[in-house]
């Protein structure tokens, strides 16, 4: 079942598409997302997943939470707590609040909330700006920057390196709740 946040996220997605003047098969080449699954996204006959929206996110050249705010512009300079979009990916139960009010400012603020057990990875390409930290609020999470990765828990703060696939894990048995803060640009 499509709901209207999913319907809202095809409509942007393809308006950011053809804003770039990118045919459904370039976005494919740069996302690495299948020409009948973007059609499908488009048309709302799919519910993509945080996977297939950081691909694609990444190759029309914004973050995945700012696709979202996109999708829920209200063009308010305060967004309260009520009005932040939230996005839940169908596949994995994934949380993710666009906290920050839809502007020009380089800053974005996201709220996750990651249910035990669950895992999401992106690819390097995903990331397109030029710096992450991670907060951990409640719950542990287990990083995969590259190669590397970090055992986080609650307080702990970790600015990302270079843009490198990534593996969001919650290895406990409670959800895992953290803050993304990001500036938003190419390094």
């Amino acid at each position: 079942m499509i709901d209207d946040l999913s319907r809202s996220l095809a409509a942007t997605v393809q308006q950011a598409r053809t804003a770039q003047d990118l045919s459904v098969n370039a976005l494919a080449e740069r996302s690495g997302v299948s020409r009948a699954m973007i059609g499908k996204i488009e048309r709302g006959e799919a519910q993509p997943t945080a996977v297939l929206l950081g691909k694609l996110s990444g190759a029309l050249g914004m973050t995945l939470s700012e696709l979202v705010a996109r999708a829920e512009n209200t063009g308010e300079l305060l967004r309260r707590a009520q009005d932040q979009p939230v996005w839940t990916d169908p596949v994995t139960g994934y949380h993710r609040r666009a906290v920050s009010p839809v502007t020009e400012s380089p800053l974005e603020l996201v709220e996750v909330e990651l249910p035990a057990g669950a895992s999401v990875s992106y690819p390097a390409d995903a990331y397109i700006f030029k710096y992450q930290q991670l907060w951990i609020l409640d719950g542990q999470l287990r990083f995969h920057e590259g190669p590397q990765v970090h055992e986080l828990q609650p307080g702990d703060c970790l600015q990302l390196g270079p843009p490198s696939a990534t593996t969001f894990h919650n290895p406990g048995t409670a959800p895992c709740r953290y803050l993304v803060a990001l500036v938003k640009g190419r390094a």
